[in-house]
């Protein structure tokens, strides 16, 4: 009978995922072609971050051998000396197509882009790092209660099982406003010690995800409070990077 049952429920949802096919068919989300959330063309004409060129400390695509980031006077304005976690890489440079594909990700609701996206990021992850776990930057309340997914959450659990490591949860949600309004010195006004770990025991190496890169003002309280926490090691890796 349960077998009987389990068949029911597969023919049923097969039926629905017909149906919603036939009437909402699945488009490429940058060429509107029908068959995937991302065709093979477009996902190839992202530009993505060479590894050689990029920065090995912050992952800035063109700082291998100068930085923009990290050097003394962009970290000055960001009011750090140094950053907190031992090194980012991203996988595409952020610009017209790489920011449409998060839109589409973030606010039209296209959750399957998650698993393309992890699925790049996962490729720029160096093979030295050692990491325990991935983690994510949990996006606040309100952008949760509005998109009804916290887009990070699904990105780390692609990525991790990608990497074939556990996804947990260590940061409450922050009560911030909305970064992508704010210029670089209000994120860092708006991010400073907003950032709390969870009570659960905290791994000593972690991976920690987000969407885009943009200042580094996000990953870096982020950061600090998974360090506050008790973990030794973070790893940053976003999808884009400005």
């Amino acid at each position: 009978m349960d077998d009987f049952h389990g068949t029911v429920r597969q023919a049923l949802r097969f039926a629905a995922e017909v149906a919603a096919e036939t009437l909402w068919p699945t488009r490429c989300a940058l060429c509107d072609a029908l068959g995937e959330v991302l065709c093979e063309r477009c996902a190839a004409s992202i530009p993505h971050v060479d590894w050689w060129r990029a920065c090995r400390r912050c992952g800035s695509p063109f700082g291998y051998v100068q930085c923009d980031m990290c050097n003394p006077v962009a970290l000055g304005r960001l009011g750090r000396k140094s950053l907190p976690f031992a090194a980012c890489a991203s996988a595409v440079v952020f610009g017209e197509d790489a920011g449409r594909v998060v839109r589409v990700f973030k606010d039209q609701g296209e959750q399957r882009l998650s698993a393309v996206m992890a699925s790049a990021m996962a490729r720029m992850v160096p093979p030295d790092w050692r990491f325990d776990a991935v983690t994510y930057v949990p996006s606040t309340l309100a952008a949760y209660r509005r998109r009804g997914y916290d887009h990070a959450s699904l990105i780390a659990h692609d990525v991790a099982a990608e990497l074939g490591v556990s996804c947990v949860d260590t940061l409450a949600r922050p009560k911030t406003r909305d970064q992508r309004t704010l210029s670089g010195t209000q994120r860092i006004a708006n991010l400073d010690g907003r950032f709390e770990a969870l009570e659960d025991e905290m791994p000593l190496r972690i991976l920690l995800v987000d969407d885009v890169f943009t200042t580094g003002s996000t990953l870096c309280a982020a950061t600090d409070a998974l360090l506050a926490a008790g973990c030794e090691t973070v790893y940053g890796l976003t999808y884009a990077r400005v």
